[in-house]
């Protein structure tokens, strides 16, 4: 690609980007956090998602046009898979250009067409489409129209991969090459090496950016190992292109995989690297590199220095608070055009691909930190800091101005119980409608009436780590959970209509054979019971800076270390069971996949691997006992009561001489009555107002019971009464 530069016009001091590729449907949330924070420095900024803006200009007909025709001058050896597509490749064109606007909401009326039989051509990644259908039913029209043009598209990407770039891929690129390189070699050679068709699209976005305006420091954000290559290349362009423009990079990825960066090759591409939180160490570069501060200092910045790389830590300043970095700022960035896809037909699994979501953090950090597979020496983990209640729901309010969209998804590392519930309150107390969602620990706090008033909030889902289904290894990894706590808990969730996903890990060091086989029998009594809906199984990976990482020995692993140059995270070892537990992985995950669409519960659990398990050493009905285990009926005399139904229509009459009088409660799908007698109904109405959300203070037990006592005996009998009994599975809760 010929690249020019055209007359300049300065307007924005910093320019940040996310590099191809993240996600389709939502932007990734750094630059919007960082744009945000700039906005508290009066500093301007531009923002743009590459991401997607490569996407749109991929997936076009033209595109497609042009790449079907040089594919078919050229005498490559194709797959069936290809040479069907290439076949179809006019069926492929024609409708491309509607199914984007169609998954972008633009052409709703679309779907019926797409789910006739024959509007989209199929290949590959149609096969299993049959098998979906029976599993899941029919699903909604629109639903089913995402599914069906989702796996039209994966179809153009493997042909892309095959037959353009190798190293395409919806939500990465060239991810291989930034995945635990613990030299730089192959990247370093990889982006020696003539543009690819999407590093063309890339630059060309790029340097249109800068043909409009060119900023004075360039910040790319880095969250995954598939967003790294791209990076570069941008970082490339523009230190070859625009040399006084300085670059530096930040982000998930530097901020695990970089920290014992030296080889300098690396800053050929960027001028620095930065660790953990951004916001301070942003500014400080902005004062060196827009302000010109004489002798600046650096916050966790990696630099070049007499040739060599450097780690500046030298600030005496320290990191700004949650509360002063802002609201997230996604302006600029195309809102209106990013694509939703369903890959799999789970409506749990649809949430990290479908719909636009604001993100936002509850709290910094984790508020256990003990996890040993986790990196919590990291200061991201490390460091919690919880946002207050009242300032997380006036951003949410800021945002819903700004983006029109009131989903949100909290990206905690784990969202604290207490939080939660301070935030649901708030959004309710502002009478919000919002819909959301966060990954949390499944421990006890969350009780039945906590899982009700956060789906009254507006709370639709939660992901959380049984990890290993195995008490002795959730002790081990210091999980702070039990199997039976799992299964009450997201017991409590399901029962509040709120979907529950859960990260299952298998290979954990130490774990036997017998173990796996009892966790996968945990596991599948969990999804028979109908109280987990969605999971994904994954291998432990042995990380640098995780307790495990820091003292392997203790944990029965023997690490393979390289020498490091460039990225160090992954940790190569050797586990002391000498057990080949990538064996299971097919067999756990097929049976995933069998259990969230509702079957193969009947199956022996030996069907799932073509090798011989042990039989499960695990009671059948292990999870149901659990269920059943008489919960606490004690409250504490702190515990806040809530009321979150409606006020009621009563009618007073008379029986065998007694004055009573009947509480009729409209709730939103069905009505239900109490009776009580005159004096308590009179007391219940009175007091119904202070125990609601929009109260300006919450009522607590042991106030309640007072109010209650001031005109009547025995609260307790009160409480566990019948009438009171209806009333707490009716929305009367306890907080």
């Amino acid at each position: 690609m010929h690249l020019t530069k055209e007359p300049l016009n300065l307007l924005e001091d910093v320019l940040l980007i996310t590099p191809p590729f993240t996600q389709l449907n939502t932007p990734y949330p750094a630059t919007a956090y960082i744009k945000g924070f700039l906005n508290t420095i009066d500093i301007t900024s531009y923002q743009m998602d590459l991401g997607i803006e490569v996407i749109l200009n991929l997936f076009t007909s033209d595109s497609f046009h042009e790449i079907f025709d040089s594919v078919k001058t050229q005498d490559l050896a194709l797959s069936e898979n290809a040479q069907r597509i290439l076949a179809l490749s006019s069926q492929y064109v024609q409708p491309l250009d509607r199914i984007i606007a169609f998954l972008q909401g633009k052409n709703q009326t679309l779907a019926r067409l797409i789910c006739t039989d024959n509007f989209l051509p199929r290949a590959s990644r149609f096969e299993q489409l049959d098998d979906l259908s029976w599993a899941f039913g029919e699903m909604g029209m629109q639903d089913r129209a995402k599914h069906l043009a989702t796996l039209y598209l994966e179809d153009l990407s493997d042909f892309l991969v095959e037959c353009v770039d190798p190293n395409f891929g919806f939500s990465r690129y060239a991810e291989r090459l930034g995945q635990s390189a613990n030299n730089f070699d192959e990247l370093y050679n990889e982006l020696q090496q003539e543009l690819t068709y999407i590093d063309e699209i890339t630059i060309g976005l790029l340097e249109a950016r800068f043909r409009e305006s060119v900023p004075k420091l360039v910040l790319l954000s880095v969250p995954f190992p598939g967003n790294l290559y791209s990076a570069l290349r941008c970082g490339a362009y523009i230190k070859k292109n625009y040399p006084e423009v300085k670059v530096a990079m930040g982000g998930g990825f530097p901020n695990t995989e970089l920290r014992s960066i030296t080889d300098t090759r690396v800053f050929e591409f960027i001028d620095f690297i930065t660790l953990d939180d951004g916001e301070l160490p942003v500014a400080l570069l902005i004062d060196a590199v827009i302000h010109k501060v004489e002798n600046s200092t650096y916050k966790r910045t990696f630099l070049i220095e007499n040739g060599a790389v450097v780690y500046k830590n030298n600030t005496a300043r320290q990191d700004y608070k949650q509360a002063q970095v802002g609201t997230p700022d996604y302006n600029d960035l195309l809102l209106d055009e990013y694509i939703s896809v369903i890959e799999i037909a789970n409506p749990m699994h649809s949430l990290w691909s479908d719909g636009r979501w604001n993100k936002l953090t509850m709290a910094h950090g984790c508020y256990w930190g003990k996890c040993t597979f986790c990196d919590i020496s990291l200061d991201y983990i490390k460091i919690y800091e919880p946002v207050a209640a009242r300032t997380l729901v006036d951003r949410m309010e800021a945002l819903i101005a700004q983006t029109g969209e009131n989903g949100f998804h909290f990206v905690d590392e784990a969202a604290p119980p207490a939080l939660m519930k301070a935030v649901a309150l708030e959004i309710l107390r502002r009478g919000l409608v919002v819909t959301w969602w966060t990954n949390i620990r499944f421990e006890k706090n969350f009780t039945a009436d906590l899982c009700l008033l956060l789906k009254e909030s507006g709370c639709i889902a939660v992901s959380g780590g049984l990890e290993v289904a195995s008490d002795r290894l959730l002790k081990l990894i210091d999980k702070g959970v039990t199997v039976a706590q799992v299964a009450q808990v997201t017991r409590n969730f399901t029962a509040a209509n709120i979907m529950v996903h859960s990260y299952l890990m298998y290979g954990y060091p130490t774990q036997t054979v017998q173990e796996t086989v009892d966790s996968l029998e945990m596991v599948r009594q969990l999804f028979e019971l109908g109280i987990i809906q969605s999971g994904f199984w994954h291998q432990f990976a042995l990380t640098a800076h995780s307790p495990v990482g820091q003292d392997p020995e203790a944990y029965g692993v023997t690490p393979h270390y390289n020498e490091i140059t460039f990225a160090n995270n992954d940790v190569d070892f050797t586990d002391s069971t000498g057990i080949d537990h990538a064996s299971f992985s097919y067999g756990l995950k097929k049976s995933l996949f069998n259990y969230m669409h509702g079957i193969g519960f009947e199956m022996p659990l030996q069907d799932w691997f073509d090798f011989t398990i042990p039989a499960s050493t695990i009671d059948p009905y292990y999870i149901e006992d659990c269920l059943n285990t008489e919960a606490n009926l004690s409250v504490k005399p702190t515990a806040k009561i809530v009321w979150i139904g409606t006020t009621p229509i009563v009618s007073y009459f008379s029986k065998k001489k007694r004055q009573l009088a009947t509480l009729l409660f409209h709730a939103t799908s069905d009505e239900f009555t109490i009776t009580l007698s005159e004096e308590e109904a009179r007391w219940v109405i009175a007091i119904l107002p202070a125990l609601s959300p929009q109260s300006e203070q919450l009522m607590t037990f042991s106030k309640l019971k007072s109010s209650y006592e001031e005109q009547f005996e025995h609260f307790e009998l009160f409480w566990f009464s019948k009438p009171l009994e209806t009333l707490k599975e009716k929305g009367l809760l306890v907080l």
